[in-house]
């Protein structure tokens, strides 16, 4: 098939893209997206006034109503300029830079910045020091929100507290060493062993938080400086947040690139897909595994197979970021594309969240800015193809972004998941709130929380009924979370409790 010619205006590019990092002043998020975003403008001085659209990522440490209008006057971007800020979730960037690149491919954008950034450091240390936290201008009208902006988790596991990303992708990661027939101790071995190349990646990057290099041992085993926080995680496998870290990616035509005098930097946008898993992780039918990453992977490789005009699939992929909150994301991302743990290519481009850092909802764009840095390296006219995936909640929310260092025959090409989401979605499992009498139920996946001393905290189950309901459940009493906390917890995957009637309680099985 020969490949049409595509009109220049209609071809998406990344053109360039801005990062930065503060470790002693104190700064705001504006002001870390002020210096990602101006240098980025340095390598594209020309592009600075036809910018369209400012995108901004939601900012977990909150600056204040409008943070895209406060960047925008700050970048002495015109009036005229749209502004707006996303919902929660660290897929949004990938999703940014696929919504622009459809744009720009109907014909409908040319040029436009997404930035983001967090400074939890240095919301901490205001704390710390008795200082105003950072409120920005609050006169300001609040920017417009785009985006998903469903909850994370419902009633279920509200009741429960089962909301906080640490407690909960243990629970997935109970699964996952539940299926793989390890006990906790030697599933954390495991662990270190597939997150310690993430470590040596992170060594190497300039912008990456924590610049050592770790064995997987160090990472694994339990030390007063290495808590396990929630079991099987130590500290050293989940995602840091207490950096100052910003990224921003400027997205635009071919042409308004060759007006501008830079086309020579393009990295071409090739395809963009989305999904989301179950929204409730109590609904799941299986906890361990993601659907929402399986059909937005078969969806993007289809769509750049259509792109190139050929069969395209991860085995022509040079180069990845797997978005890397902790082990149980990356694993299930790994089923989910075929990929193994090891992969020669390695799993990430920045050195993955626990060690570059997780700078809130913001982390993808540092992953699709040095993705994209990386294919701009070199020379040739070999096609070379990188992959980004980003992820929010709790492995519930996926974008994901094929990139490529030529552009694609037959122009970028977005792919279509409605009718596996519409499956998706209906795979739900019901969840009862409560029962009337008590119950056996089987577990589905369990996990402990842990004091800084090592004491375990809570932990939270979810359990099957004998009709096939779920239910999500925290312990009767202070008894079930010390005998819990000397369970051996993958080993109570597929085993009893007894679920309570009324609140969603549950009591250890005898043995």
């Amino acid at each position: 098939m020969t490949p049409p010619l595509i009109d220049p205006e209609r071809i998406p590019v990344v053109i360039a893209s801005g990062q930065c990092l503060e470790r002693e002043a104190l700064v705001t998020p504006v002001e870390l997206m002020e210096r990602a975003c101006e240098a980025l403008l340095a390598d594209v001085p020309r592009l600075r006034d036809r910018i369209e659209r400012l995108s901004v990522v939601d900012i977990m440490t909150k600056s204040g109503p409008a943070p895209a209008t406060e960047l925008a006057d700050r970048l002495g971007l015109g009036a005229d300029v749209a502004k707006e800020v996303t919902t929660v979730g660290g897929n949004t960037p990938q999703w940014l830079v696929s919504r622009a690149a459809t744009e720009i491919a109907a014909g409908t954008l040319s040029v436009t910045l997404i930035a983001g950034a967090e400074a939890i450091r240095s919301s901490r240390a205001r704390r710390t020091q008795g200082l105003p936290r950072d409120e920005g201008r609050t006169e300001l009208a609040p920017d417009p929100q785009v985006g998903d902006d469903l909850p994370g988790f419902g009633p279920a596991e509200l009741a429960v507290a089962m909301l906080a990303p640490v407690h909960v992708y243990p629970l997935f990661e109970s699964v996952l060493a539940s299926r793989a027939g390890h006990d906790a101790a030697a599933h954390r071995q495991v662990l270190g062993e597939l997150m310690a190349p993430f470590t040596s990646v992170a060594a190497a990057n300039p912008y990456a938080w924590f610049r050592e290099e770790r064995s997987g041992a160090e990472i694994a085993t339990p030390t007063p400086d290495n808590r396990i926080v929630c079991e099987p995680y130590t500290k050293r496998m989940t995602a840091f947040l207490g950096s100052d870290q910003s990224a921003a990616l400027m997205v635009c035509s071919l042409a308004a690139a060759t007006r501008a005098g830079v086309a020579d930097r393009a990295v071409f946008v090739w395809s963009g897909a989305e999904a989301v898993d179950v929204r409730f992780v109590a609904s799941r039918p299986d906890p361990g595994r993601s659907p929402g990453i399986e059909a937005a992977g078969a969806a993007l490789f289809a769509s750049a197979s259509a792109a190139a005009g050929q069969p395209v699939g991860i085995d022509d992929v040079e180069r990845m970021d797997i978005y890397s909150c902790f082990p149980s994301a990356v694993q299930m991302a790994c089923a989910a594309l075929g990929l193994a743990h090891d992969d020669r290519r390695g799993l990430t481009v920045t050195g993955g969240l626990p060690y570059f850092g997780g700078p809130g909802n913001n982390y993808t764009t540092h992953g699709i800015a040095t993705l994209c840095d990386l294919l701009r390296e070199g020379s040739g006219t070999d096609t070379r193809l990188g992959l980004a995936t980003g992820l929010g909640w709790f492995v519930t929310k996926h974008a994901l972004g094929i990139y490529g260092s030529t552009p694609p025959p037959f122009g970028f090409q977005r792919g279509d998941t409605s009718t596996a989401q519409s499956d998706i979605d209906a795979s739900a499992i019901d969840v009862a709130a409560s029962i009337d009498a008590p119950e056996a139920a089987t577990v589905v996946a369990a996990t402990v929380w842990r004091d800084n001393d090592g004491t375990a905290a809570g932990a939270p189950v979810i359990a099957r009924l004998a009709d096939g309901r779920h239910m999500a459940l925290a312990p009767a009493d202070d008894d079930v979370v010390t005998a819990m906390g000397a369970t051996d917890v993958p080993g109570l995957v597929g085993g009893s409790v007894i679920v309570q009637a009324g609140e969603p309680r549950y009591r250890l099985a005898e043995r």
